[in-house]
């Protein structure tokens, strides 16, 4: 076996890097119609999300500072920009090649398939078998958008973000990692004292596919009791399912324990740099842009922090209000 050159060694894992804890069912979008088959777990060596990556960017000094679809991803901080993308139907998650699942611990990895501007997308077709216990939302209807913001990587840009939201009257959904929340409380409270919404995005943010039961709960319930620790409230039961991965056992588990869980129907590739900077997640949004709207960005982009008042400036002026994700029923 020829040795692999120091140098491709170092971009393999500086490339690896970048992914953080992207939802990788994004990585191949062109395959989206393709793979849309009953999905089968594969190996641990082609799965395992790369660890969430440190922040380039300086954290501001306010707080201490996601195929997917990302997904639930969280990406690095960059100044480069991200390509655009639509999620592709994948299955991914932990699991051996000599390990068979089946049944309802069969791994998915939420999608959504892009149609026209103006168009609601299709969605996974494991939906279809979703029943009124397994409470899920993934888009609404009418001329409602809801901004979802997930921050289970970087904290950076906090002030730009509450200040461009501010200015705009939006009110976002934050789906938030306890750790950290556990390590930025001020940013907690930042989010909770302009009137947005917190969600549960579990304590950790590790995929539920590889956990126990007794881990799930724990990783729900931790959350809950440092967020009240912080606010004093109680949490809203709703949550959302890192890295957009799942099986109907997990849903079955999260609901039973009163919980809504929110995918999306507009994600990007925004823990990748992005080609044309702010530009890009602007028309990754506006080119599919929709009635019922769910938005999924990551704090962790620069890209989506730069673009967020123009973007929430635009979605305004085409006749659209924001809304919060429990208003949405399943």
């Amino acid at each position: 076996m020829t040795p692999i050159p120091k140098s491709a060694a170092l971009l393999i894992v500086l490339s690896a890097s970048l992914i953080g804890c992207a939802d990788k069912s994004l990585l191949s979008p062109d395959l989206s119609q393709a793979q849309n088959s009953t999905p089968q777990a594969v190996s641990s060596a082609a799965a395992t999300p790369t660890p969430t990556p440190k922040s380039t960017v300086k954290p501001i000094s306010t707080p201490q500072s996601t195929p997917t679809p990302v997904p639930s991803a969280t990406p690095k901080s960059t100044t480069a920009s991200e390509p655009t993308a639509t999620p592709k139907p994948a299955v991914v998650g932990n699991f051996s090649k000599t390990k068979s699942v089946t049944g309802d611990h069969v791994p998915y990895s939420w999608y959504y398939m892009k149609k026209k501007t103006g168009q609601v997308p299709d969605f996974p077709k494991e939906t279809k078998s979703f029943t009124a216990d397994q409470k899920a939302v993934w888009v609404g209807t009418g001329k409602k958008v809801y901004l979802t913001i997930d921050a289970g990587g970087p904290l950076i840009e906090v002030d730009l973000m509450l200040k461009s939201l501010k200015e705009n009257d939006v009110k976002a959904n934050f789906f938030i990692s306890g750790n950290n929340i556990k390590k930025n409380p001020e940013y907690l409270k930042k989010v909770v004292a302009d009137g947005h919404f917190v969600a549960n995005h579990t304590m950790t943010h590790n995929d539920f596919n590889d956990m126990t039961d007794d881990q799930i709960r724990k990783e729900i319930t931790d959350f809950e009791a440092l967020y009240t620790k912080i606010t004093g409230k109680e949490v809203e039961k709703y949550f959302r399912f890192p890295f957009g991965h799942y099986n109907m056992h997990n849903l079955n588990l999260v609901s039973s324990m009163g919980y809504t869980s929110v995918f999306w129907s507009t994600a990007m590739r925004d823990w990748e740099p992005r080609a044309n900077g702010a530009e890009d997640p602007y028309n990754d949004i506006m080119n599919n842009l929709h009635d019922g709207n769910v938005i999924l960005m990551h704090q962790g982009s620069l890209e989506n922090m730069q673009a967020l008042s123009r973007i929430c400036k635009e979605i305004k002026k085409k006749g659209y209000e924001f809304g919060i994700v429990n208003e949405l029923h399943s």
